[in-house]
């Protein structure tokens, strides 16, 4: 709005400051609208920033079970054994994450080229990707997992000396199960892992396939954060 102020100075001046004090109430009044809409903005994107930030993304995993042997290393007959595994979770999607972990496993057998009563451990680390997804409204989701191994085959005897080891190499590893929660960021974590790990050791100057392939059934907890 333009004022002249030679127009109204002298004959009205009353009206001069009147359309002076009605134009700043207006620029006022519209100042105070647009600060109230960029403070809304601000509070609603703080709002969704804390409410992603509760999603808890990461966890760790410890799970433990019997294996059951579907290969005979090197002719070994294999019995029932069993093992553990460690392993953090990232959840980067929300059906999709990594995991990365430690495991360990063994199982005997009673005769075979190495001797008797011979453990056979495998052991080393796994790196893969996870797919979990929620089944209705209930607590329960299922898992399906891939990874990749890097493995090693040890040989031990009655008094636990190690008298053959494969050296690490790659396998690899599946996975599957329910996620139950349990509430408080718990969860319980029952599935099947199958591992394959192919390896080649010397013995006595010959080369002797090591070809270990188990199926696991585990029980494990798992701690999000």
């Amino acid at each position: 709005m333009r004022v002249y102020p030679h127009l109204f100075s002298r004959t009205c001046p009353s009206i001069y400051f009147c359309l002076i004090d009605t134009g700043t109430n207006l620029i006022i009044k519209k100042m105070k609208t647009k600060h109230s809409l960029t403070l809304l903005l601000f509070a609603v994107l703080a709002f969704s920033g804390i409410a992603q930030d509760n999603t808890k993304k990461s966890g760790f995993e410890l799970s433990t079970g019997v294996a059951f042997p579907v290969s005979d290393p090197g002719g070994a007959d294999l019995k029932t054994g069993f093992g553990f595994e460690g392993i953090f979770h990232y959840q980067f999607m929300p059906h999709l994450g990594l995991y990365a972990g430690w495991g360990w496993n063994r199982n005997q057998a009673r005769e075979s080229f190495a001797g008797k009563d011979i453990d056979f451990e495998e052991t080393g680390y796994v790196l893969g990707l996870q797919f979990k997804h929620g089944i209705g409204s209930s607590p329960v989701s299922w898992y399906a997992r891939a990874a990749g191994l890097y493995n090693h085959i040890e040989l031990e005897n009655k008094a636990g000396d190690i008298i053959y080891d494969s050296g690490h190499g790659l396998g690899w590893q599946v996975a599957g199960g329910i996620d139950i929660d349990l509430g408080r960021n718990w969860s319980l974590t029952p599935g099947l892992k199958f591992n394959s790990l192919n390896r080649e050791i010397e013995v006595e100057g010959n080369s002797t396939e090591l070809r270990l392939n188990y199926l696991s059934a585990r029980v494990g907890i798992l701690k999000k954060f």
